[in-house]
């Protein structure tokens, strides 16, 4: 019970259909077994009231919510319906992230993909944070865990996705630093090399290869164990960042990445 009493919105409760369980998923339930209230947003409705029903199927306590963090209406929308139900903000979580479409290296990456990918991840992150902040500044207290990415540090293929990653980075950091003084926590998590649906299922529709060679090649880049990550270590990590145990860290970029981001060269 590391949450107990809280309340937390995970923005990208739900997720990509496939055989595995994406970060928000994860993040949503381990909040909730941890005791805290949850409010699970995802664009799409019927994926967040599918997490939300597998709390409430634990014995924890869930709502469903649909908006599109893209413009600030809906991101405002998020924080009129958490302060409505809690009175307070304690967590926020950003996990959305979206990639493709036209990624690419810089000499053939497409305006429409670069302009789409920055909104979404950078701008709609944001956004999230910024109707979060007079809540928790007024409360005092609050922690807010991004969901970056390796890609942030790393990669050559998907420039717009590597950018809006780093930008998530350092949005980070400059809210850890001028919130720090009222209570207000930020960190962010970069995931290396997971097994989640959004990858795996992704990269395979893309690349036109079946799940298992996608699985396989990705095991073999990662160093520890030679095996991927799950949304499970994500979660873990931002159970940890969210909670109290946290309470002087504010400010840091964690790899969760079975040390890829320690080897040079």
């Amino acid at each position: 019970m590391r949450l107990k009493g809280k309340a937390a919105i995970v923005v990208g409760a739900g997720q990509t259909p496939g055989s595995t369980i994406g970060n928000g998923r994860a993040i949503a339930l381990l909040f909730a077994r941890e005791g805290a209230d949850v409010l699970c947003v995802d664009r799409d409705f019927s994926r967040a009231e599918e997490t939300a029903e597998m709390i409430a199927g634990e014995g924890g306590r869930a709502t469903a919510f649909q908006a599109d963090i893209a413009t600030s209406a809906e991101a405002a929308r998020i924080m009129e319906a958490a302060t409505s139900r809690f009175g307070r903000i304690d967590i926020l979580v950003n996990n959305v992230g979206i990639g493709g479409g036209g990624d690419a290296p810089a000499h053939i990456l497409e305006e429409p993909a670069f302009d789409r990918i920055m909104n979404v991840n950078l701008k709609g992150m944001w956004l999230t944070i910024r109707t979060a902040l007079p809540v928790m500044r007024a409360q005092q207290a609050g922690a807010i865990v991004n969901i970056s990415s390796l890609a942030s540090i790393a990669g050559g293929n998907q420039l717009a996705y590597e950018i809006s990653k780093a930008g998530v980075n350092r949005l980070t950091t400059s809210v850890a630093q001028s919130n720090a003084r009222h209570g207000v926590r930020c960190n962010a998590i970069l995931p290396g090399l997971m097994d989640t649906p959004m990858a795996i299922a992704g990269i395979a529709e893309a690349t036109g290869q079946d799940e298992q060679s996608v699985r396989n090649a990705r095991n073999a880049r990662v160093p520890f164990r030679g095996k991927m990550g799950t949304a499970w270590d994500s979660a873990y990590a931002a159970l940890f960042l969210a909670s109290d145990e946290a309470q002087f860290i504010t400010g840091i970029l964690l790899p969760v990445d079975g040390g890829m981001s320690s080897r040079i060269g």
